[in-house]
Formats: C-alpha cells, structure tokens, sequence
C-alpha cells in the first residue's frame, strides 16, 4: 500500500488510471490526483474517450469532467461525473477489485458489473449483469463474483436510501 498524501505543489500531481477487462487494458487515461488517504485514492480527469458516449440514460462527452474515487479496500469506483460548465450528471460506478497504486499508475481490474445514479437520484440503474453473468467469473473465481455482487447490491442500497454524496464527503 502507497502512503497517503495530500498532493503538494513540489509532487507530482499526475497519474495514470489503468482500467483493465478480462486481463487486457480497456483505457488507459491520465488524471490528477485530488487526495490519496491511504484507503481512498481520488482523482479527476476530463472524459478519456474520443466522441460522444450516448448509453440512452446518460451522454458522456468531451468536456465533462469525472471526479473518480477508488478504494482499497473495496469492490467498487464511484465517478462523479459533472459537465464542464459544472453540473453534476450523475454517478457512475464500476464493481472493481480493490484498487492498487504503485509507481504513478492506479491498477484497476473492472468486473463488469455497473451501477447508475442520476444527479435528482430518480433512478438506480443496474447494468450489465448479463455481461457479468456470461464473464465465467463466478466458475473462476466464486469469491470474487460474490464480492463483486454484493459490492453492487451495497451501492444500490447505498444509493437508494442515503444518496452517493455520504459515501464521498
């Protein structure tokens, strides 16, 4: 585990988020670091993909801003995704492994499972569930599938009683 830090204007503040699927790399993407506490890794970063991304319920697009909040000790990433003028859209979140940050590059290993909050929190979406079903990962690795399941039903939980903005104060 790195230590924690606040960054400080003699550090670097860059960092490389690595997003993996499967064993191969799904984005790569430069971000700031915000906070780093030791359990709790905070970064943010304009939208990393070329275009325009329309899941129907949500547009992510050049110009929004993401403020990503990993842990170590989690199953999950939380994204705070907000328009560059500021507005928040919503919550994204991915079930993840918990995170690992070492040498400049935050390792994390998506599982496929997502969860989408709306800024007026008048939805809680589950996505792709059949992705995660077809995965194979709970035949592999049935430790983690029931982690990964439970990490998302906890966010759901989360996201319909309290809201996500507790979880990241």
């Amino acid at each position: 585990m790195s230590a924690p830090s606040e960054p400080r204007a003699d550090r670097p503040r860059e960092l490389v988020v690595a997003l993996t699927k499967a064993g191969r790399t799904k984005i790569r993407h430069p971000a700031e670091l915000v906070r780093d506490d030791g359990v709790r890794v905070t970064v943010r970063a304009p939208w990393a993909a070329p275009g325009v991304r329309d899941f129907g319920f949500v547009r992510f697009e050049p110009g929004d801003v993401f403020t990503e909040h990993y842990w170590r000790d989690r199953w999950f990433a939380v994204k705070e995704v907000r328009t560059g003028g500021g507005v928040l859209k919503g919550w994204y979140c991915d079930i993840t492994r918990p995170a690992e940050l070492a040498d400049g590059v935050l390792a994390v290993e998506d599982l496929d499972l997502d969860l989408w909050v709306p800024a007026d929190g008048s939805t809680v979406l589950r996505l792709d569930e059949d992705e995660f079903a077809a995965s194979g990962l709970a035949e592999r690795d049935p430790a983690a599938a029931g982690a990964a399941a439970s990490a998302l039903d906890e966010l759901e939980d989360l996201a319909r009683t309290e809201g996500l903005a507790g979880l990241l104060g």
